[in-house]
């Protein structure tokens, strides 16, 4: 029977991981980090609920540091699978991780120079040597493609709209009959934006896992171009 659990972006807007689980095989949609409050960046530091290392793939949405920004201490932590993404992700997923394993050293030499932190010395989440190790992992894929994730976990892209490949995941689970079928949403992206495509229409499925950050409004019928100036 397959299972999911949620492991971030729940009763919350950041850290998204989801676990999908169908017999021994176990694929993590998304891995990211904790970001906003201090209780929500304490988050980055707890326990992980699953061990990296039973893991079999980590397949990605988009290149944003809420949905990927986690990647480098589950590899730290010794995951060693594939991570796959569509390939404008896998362009993005260095600027995005460099940059962020910085944050993370700068704000371990600040703690350790205020000497606040209660950890001695302050280590930072994870540095750019483990940044080095998880671009290595990062394997490109087109959309519109069926890949095997794991086991009879198989997944294809479509255009979510929102940044320079995002994707929404589409998840066929063959070990029954029809195959079992979720939708990750991914963040999704408004109509008629300058630089992007709209987003496709999704496909049918049994289970739709949809991000929420603005599901409590609507866009407003104004050119963005003409709200920015």
């Amino acid at each position: 029977m397959p299972r999911l659990t949620f492991h971030g972006a729940a009763e919350t807007v950041t850290g998204s991981k989801y676990l999908l689980e169908d017999g021994d095989d176990r694929v993590l949609i998304d891995c990211g980090l904790f970001q906003g409050l201090k209780e929500l960046r304490l988050k980055n530091w707890d326990r992980l609920p699953f061990d990296p290392h039973q893991l079999d793939a980590i397949v990605m949405t988009h290149a944003h540091i809420d949905h990927l920004g986690f990647l480098p201490r589950v590899v730290k932590l010794g995951y060693r699978g594939p991570v796959y993404a569509t390939p404008a992700t896998v362009d993005l997923s260095g600027i995005m991780l460099y940059d962020s394993a910085r944050n993370q050293e700068d704000d371990a030499d600040y703690a350790n120079q205020r000497q606040f932190s209660k950890h001695h010395p302050a280590l930072p989440l994870y540095d750019s040597d483990d940044v080095d190790a998880t671009l290595r992992l990062l394997q490109g894929v087109g959309r519109g493609e069926w890949f095997r994730a794991a086991g009879e976990i198989w997944c294809r892209y479509h255009d979510a709209g929102h940044l320079l490949g995002s994707s929404m995941i589409e998840v066929e689970i063959r070990s029954q009959s029809p195959p079992l079928r979720v939708l990750f949403s991914g963040d999704v992206g408004r109509y008629d934006a300058p630089l992007y495509h709209d987003p496709h229409n999704p496909p049918q499925c049994d289970y739709l896992v949809c991000e929420s950050t603005y599901g409590d409004r609507e866009h407003e019928e104004v050119d963005v171009l003409d709200e920015l100036a």
